[in-house]
Order: structure tokens, then sequence, then C-alpha cells
């Protein structure tokens, strides 16, 4: 747990200090649009769907409100609200994503 709150701490303060540049783009905090056959999970947003957690470098797919797109999650970012990149209408509410470190990232700790 200790290791985790470490990574999280670390992760946030370069974040904060990489967003405090100009050359920090949308797609380096939050990753970017993915084609649907990249997509290795499909995550149905409904009334029940309180958050989703992936993992960085995971390409999932989001269905809602009878639209689809498909997000690959290789961003800086811990967690954002999915509207910041999900297509217009497709969210009718702020949905938090949060995205773990992949097995990689901790075993290179």
């Amino acid at each position: 747990m200790r290791l985790f709150v470490s990574t999280v701490a670390a992760l946030t303060l370069s974040a904060a200090s990489l967003a405090a540049t100009a050359s920090v783009t949308q797609a380096d905090m939050f990753g970017n649009p993915a084609q649907t056959s990249a997509a290795r999970r499909t995550v149905v947003i409904d009334a029940k769907t309180r958050w989703v957690t992936v993992e960085r470098g995971d390409v999932v797919k989001f269905v809602a409100n009878g639209q689809e797109f498909v997000w690959a999650f290789n961003g800086m970012a811990s967690s954002f609200d999915l509207n910041r990149v999900a297509p217009t209408g497709a969210l009718n509410r702020d949905l938090k994503v949060y995205v773990w470190p992949n097995a990689e990232d901790l075993a290179d700790k």
C-alpha cells in the first residue's frame, strides 16, 4: 500500500509540473482515441455505473446512450472526468475514470 501511495503521489506531482508547461497536450494527460479493433475490453455505461477503473495502457470501448467510443488510456492522469474525452452527448452526467498503474509500471519501481 505504501508503494501505491508513493506511486500515486509521484505521478500526481509529475503531472502537475508537466501541466504547467505549454508543451503538454490533452493526449499527454488523458490518452487518445483508438480504433475499435484495438479495444480489449468493453464497458457499458448505464444508470448504475458509478465510476470506471482501467489500467494504464488499456484500450477500452465504451457504450453509452446509444453511442460508442474507444479510448487508449496511455496518458499521465491518474483520474479524470470521462466527459473530457467522450463524444458530445455520450454521457449525460459526470463519470470519473480511475487509471491504475499496470503491472509493468509497478515492476519498474
